[in-house]
């Protein structure tokens, strides 16, 4: 039986379990009752079987578009590639704002200046004219060396416009990374500023691919000239506009299924990994993701999280769809809150880390604020919280004498905002919620993916999960006997998430082994997350299988979930948890917090400076001691709790090689960094308690 055949048969088998829902969109189907086998209640997704013959019903999809995968954005099937989004803009936007950035009068940085939609495509047009104009061919990766600014995107642009592959070159990974990814990717040209020129012209004899060093910000006359013998030209991004207009060439517009770049994962271990996104990954991914996030082009976006990453560059994609106005900031986070004062931005994409300083600073305000003003906030919230819950609105002088102030932090006109990149918490996604008075949705996704995953839908008021699959994709969870999750468990399935669809990527560039690490032969994406189904389809991550390691008494860790449960107490800066298959116990490296540290020791009478206290035996058991306690709170299991515990002043940062751009520790360099601390900890250990001593 052919494979289209045996998909009907599927569909048909499916389809009388489903009925239209007239609940609230059209588009979203609910169970039939009659069909008894197969009951779906409020569902978000839709339960079908991989295969027939198995009689398991564990795929689950979008009850947006459970009997077709979608590849396109339905108002618009004709859009495919990058190349066709932009042109779609530049067409129905032409006059609309699309970059803007500050401009910097007499030394002070002033108001925001624009160019259109209609402006940045003959900028991008100018620009991909200039590079066939120096000889880079159709197919050559084009390298992007900055933190975000207008030239990005009219870089990615021009690249998609006239078939180049677009790479970017974090800031944050380093001469040896950057190295290493032109030489693998085969960069010919390379957009810099002035201040990362120098760095790379000296390691240009060991990049031989690179043809064009292209210099943003910077002035022609003030550019090297390189020796002809070097076979490299350098030039300003405004003389390459120029030689452009001087020769302008037409679009040479990519297939959906050429490639459109080369997203550069630092990943834990070893040198960064090649991920392969073609034009209609990420149309895909985008499309998808359309469903349930609505832009409009009277929004005015804010674009601070690094381009170089998956999730700030999809959002860019969506933003280009819907003709929204693209902000950026000054480039200094520090003075993040300023460019949001300025910019009164209606979309704010984060992360945890910046929601939970936001959450961290109002919520300590409030409490040294204490009295009247601590008695108003919590009479505000409670009321707030409450018409959330009951699905009605509050009253709007809640706003006026609470909210508003806070709403002012981050511009005052925020409607929605989306966290992803790590686990956001419950009580900070309600506390925006309520705080700024829009729609607050947490997304799940990775760069392999083209992003998004799994995003939560509007009009859930359910927190700690991550929403229903992208309508693009499909999820099942796969057992994972050694950690005991499996379907079969209760009261929810669990396992490692399966993605497929149209959004997974074709494969690590250059790199066979660990692209069939991870793609298994039927297409399923394994991620390496562990998760479960809530009711109703919602999927929630709860592990992590990736990092997984043995104890010499045969049982497995997971470090990570150890180390966030650690990471609540109250001495823990930043924490690392280390065992093998030789010991039998876990041991950790605290990076500690030295105010807590500080003011501890000064209540408990323990004298002298932050490195001899993190030495002083009473404070690292007060420390341990603490951190039993989170952890029985946490209910972790008697072999996760770690038995010894170092204490150091240094936190684990990007500089000091202990921390991948996304801010994951890179565990085999922070063994090799605290080799000497770990293998004191398990002979103080092995002295103490002799179950801790090394299996023979």
């Amino acid at each position: 039986m052919d494979s289209t055949s045996a998909a009907r048969r599927r569909i048909n088998a499916i389809h009388s379990h489903l009925v239209t829902s007239s609940r609230s969109s059209p588009l979203l189907l609910s169970s039939n009752p009659t069909a008894g086998e197969f009951y779906l209640d409020n569902g978000y997704s839709v339960v079908l079987p991989e295969k027939l013959s198995s009689g398991k019903w564990n795929v689950y999809r979008s009850a947006r578009s459970p009997f077709k995968l979608v590849s396109r954005f339905p108002d618009h099937p004709d859009i495919a590639t990058l190349h066709d989004n932009f042109e779609h803009a530049v067409h129905d936007f032409r006059d609309y704002k699309y970059l803007g950035t500050r401009v910097r009068v007499d030394g002070t940085v002033g108001d925001y200046k624009w160019m259109t939609y209609g402006e940045v495509g003959t900028a991008r047009t100018a620009l991909g004219s200039g590079l066939v104009h120096h000889g880079i061919t159709t197919g050559s990766s084009v390298g992007i060396y900055f933190i975000n600014r207008p030239e990005w995107l009219i870089v990615d642009q021009a690249c998609a416009s006239y078939s180049y592959v677009s790479v970017p070159l974090y800031d944050t990974l380093g001469p040896d990374a950057v190295k290493f990814i032109v030489n693998h990717a085969n960069v010919q040209a390379i957009f810099c500023v002035a201040e990362t020129l120098n760095s790379l012209l000296s390691g240009l004899s060991e990049m031989p691919s690179v043809r064009l060093v292209v210099v943003v910000g910077g002035l022609n006359e003030s550019l090297p000239s390189l020796p002809p013998s070097a076979g490299v030209k350098v030039v300003s991004y405004s003389v390459l506009l120029n030689q452009g207009r001087s020769n302008p060439q037409p679009f040479c517009p990519p297939k959906p299924d050429d490639v459109a770049t080369l997203c550069y994962t630092s990943g834990t271990t070893g040198t960064p990994k090649g991920v392969v996104l073609t034009h209609a990954n990420l149309i895909a991914n985008v499309a998808g993701s359309s469903f349930s996030v609505k832009f409009f082009s009277s929004d005015i976006y804010i674009s601070y999280l690094p381009l170089a990453h998956i999730y700030e560059r999809a959002n860019q994609i969506l933003a280009v769809y819907f003709g929204v106005a693209v902000g950026f900031y000054q480039g200094d986070n520090m003075k993040l809150l300023d460019d949001l004062a300025a910019l009164r931005p209606t979309v704010f994409s984060s992360v945890p880390r910046l929601y939970n300083r936001i959450y961290d600073g109002i919520t300590n305000a409030v409490k040294t604020s204490g009295g009247l003003k601590e008695r108003l906030f919590n009479a505000a919230y409670n009321a707030k919280k409450q018409a959330l819950l009951n699905g009605k609105s509050a009253s709007p002088i809640w706003d006026r004498l609470v909210f508003n102030k806070i709403k002012d932090r981050l511009g005052g006109r925020v409607r929605f905002m989306t966290s992803g990149a790590s686990p956001l918490s419950p009580e900070v996604l309600e506390f925006l919620k309520i705080c700024f008075g829009g729609r607050v949705s947490e997304g799940y996704g990775m760069t392999e993916t083209s992003c998004v995953i799994s995003g939560m839908d509007e009009g859930d008021n359910l927190t700690g999960h991550v929403g229903s699959p992208n309508p693009a994709c499909e999820v099942k969870l796969v057992d994972v006997p050694e950690m005991n999750y499996t379907s079969a468990d209760e009261p929810h399935p669990r396992g490692e998430i399966c993605v497929r669809g149209p959004i997974i990527f074709r494969g690590y560039y250059k790199d066979e082994v660990q692209t069939r690490e991870v793609i298994d032969e039927d297409g399923w994406l394994h991620t390496g997350d562990i998760g479960l189904w809530l009711p109703g389809g919602r999927l929630k991550i709860i592990d992590r299988k990736k990092n997984i390691f043995k104890l010499a008494q045969g049982e497995y860790i997971a470090p990570e979930k150890i180390e966030n449960v650690y990471a609540k107490c109250r001495f823990v800066g930043q924490c690392f948890i280390y065992g093998d298959s030789f010991n039998s116990s876990l041991v950790a490296v605290v990076s500690v917090d030295p105010d807590v540290l500080k003011s501890w020791a000064a209540s408990e009478g323990i004298k002298g400076d932050l490195r001899e206290l993190c030495n002083n035996p009473r404070v690292k058991a007060a420390v341990l001691s603490d951190m039993d306690a989170v952890g029985r709170e946490s209910q972790l299991r008697g072999f996760e709790f770690a038995k010894a515990v170092t204490l150091v002043l240094e936190p684990f940062t990007l500089e000091n090689g202990l921390l991948t751009p996304t801010f994951k520790i890179k565990r085999p360099q922070a063994k090799e960094y605290f080799a000497e601390a770990i293998t004191n900890m398990y002979k103080e250990l092995a002295a103490s308690d002799p179950t801790a001593k090394k299996a023979l």
